[in-house]
């Protein structure tokens, strides 16, 4: 200081009497005489001593929440309100296979989303700078090897002293693998209901349509002989059949016709139909146009949501009609409104808070890149919907 002239600021530790570290930030200046000549040094010391304590208190509180995210399972990025990373934690870039130094400034959109994610991304996004906590919601990332990962998310966000927000949590779980053993566990289940529905229909139908025809012969040869046996004859061969009838109701239920594009239109339509005749309320299929779908195993999971929505309306609601409606166009869906009580909870509903009937529909939805929803309608009674891509859609030629 003596030398250029200059104030100097610093900070120091000194000992106390009673061994006490005091911290002083200090600001000193030099004073000249009359002549340009250096005087003395002015000093002014400020005790910091519990501003450096906080100071510490905080870094250590810093340092055991680096220390907690990074040990954690669930993937953990803190965002600024543009979208870009401020904070990645260590199994985000085991995950993904990026370093943290890699993603903080870039934007999540640019590394990890595939296309189709982004507009939804943007749309939860915008929910959250606004300060509404969307539920939670699942997306694609790209790792480094270009592998795509299904994460599980849920979010919140940090706000300011004046409340308003100024930085995103997102936390997420790699769902990748639970998923693909669910969808295993799913398409077992499927093949094994196909092969009973097979076995009903051309094993124990065909067995009974010759027990049938053999009891017809008895009945006949009976009535030829003027026995009184021929009528108790008649009546088995009237419960035999109602029993081939029984089996071909469930082979049918077991093994919808979905093999051709024209498939689930016709067995939405075969549905309603059975419905009205084994529970005698009225149920009607709508589609505007011809609805053609060119994969049988998406038509096949719409079929059995809307099985599943119109067994949970009979068992739960007593309706007084049901409506099976399939629509096209940019947003197709397929949905199930009913007249009945009308559903009680919120949709999305909190874990564990649904049947297995609801939880089987959310999934078959989202096997198909779909989203189901469940809600009360305007007039009572309750509406479960399914959108599903319209890249499923196949025009009419």
């Amino acid at each position: 200081m003596f030398l250029s002239g200059q104030p100097l600021h610093s900070i120091y530790r000194v000992l106390a009497r009673d061994n006490r570290v005091v911290s002083f930030h200090c600001d000193a200046k030099m004073v000249r005489r009359s002549d340009g000549r250096p005087w003395f040094i002015h000093g002014v010391a400020f005790d910091i001593t519990d501003l450096k304590r906080a100071e510490a208190a905080l870094q250590e509180e810093r340092n055991f929440a680096s220390a907690v995210l990074d040990t954690v399972g669930a993937l953990v990025a803190v965002l600024d309100l543009a979208g870009r990373f401020i904070r990645f934690n260590r199994a985000c870039e085991r995950t993904t296979g990026y370093a943290a130094t890699e993603v903080i400034g870039r934007h999540v959109a640019d590394l990890f989303l595939v296309p189709e994610d982004i507009p939804r991304f943007y749309q939860i996004f915008d929910q959250l700078r606004a300060g509404q906590l969307p539920p939670t919601f699942e997306s694609i990332w790209t790792t480094r090897g270009l592998e795509r990962r299904v994460i599980a998310w849920s979010c919140t966000v940090l706000t300011g002293l004046k409340g308003a927000v100024e930085f995103i949590i997102i936390t997420g779980i790699d769902v990748t693998e639970s998923n693909r053993l669910e969808r295993t566990v799913l398409e077992i289940s499927g093949r094994e209901q196909r092969r009973i529905g097979r076995d009903l229909h051309d094993g124990l139908g065909q067995h009974l349509t010759g027990v049938a025809f053999m009891s017809k012969v008895l009945q006949r040869k009976l009535r030829e002989k003027s026995s009184d046996e021929a009528d108790d004859a008649a009546k088995i061969v009237d419960l035999v059949n109602q029993a081939i009838n029984k089996t071909r109701e469930l082979s049918k239920v077991l093994l919808p016709v979905l093999s051709d594009s024209r498939g689930l239109m016709s067995s939405l339509l075969r549905l309603a139909t059975e419905v009205e005749d084994l529970y005698q309320v009225p149920c009607h299929f709508e589609c505007e146009g011809v609805i053609l779908i060119n994969q049988s195993e998406i038509s096949t999971h719409l079929y059995h949501i809307a099985q599943e929505a119109v067994g949970n309306s009979l068992r739960h609601a007593q309706p007084q009609r049901i409506v099976i409606r399939l629509e096209g166009g940019i947003a197709p869906m397929l949905s199930v409104e009913d007249d009945g009580g009308g559903i009680q909870q919120k949709w999305p509903p909190a874990p564990g808070a649904v049947g297995m009937g609801l939880q089987i529909m959310s999934y078959r939805a989202k096997m198909i890149g779909g989203t189901l929803d469940v809600r009360q309608g305007s007039g009572g009674g309750t509406t479960v919907s399914c959108t599903f891509p319209c890249s499923v859609l196949e025009s009419e030629e």
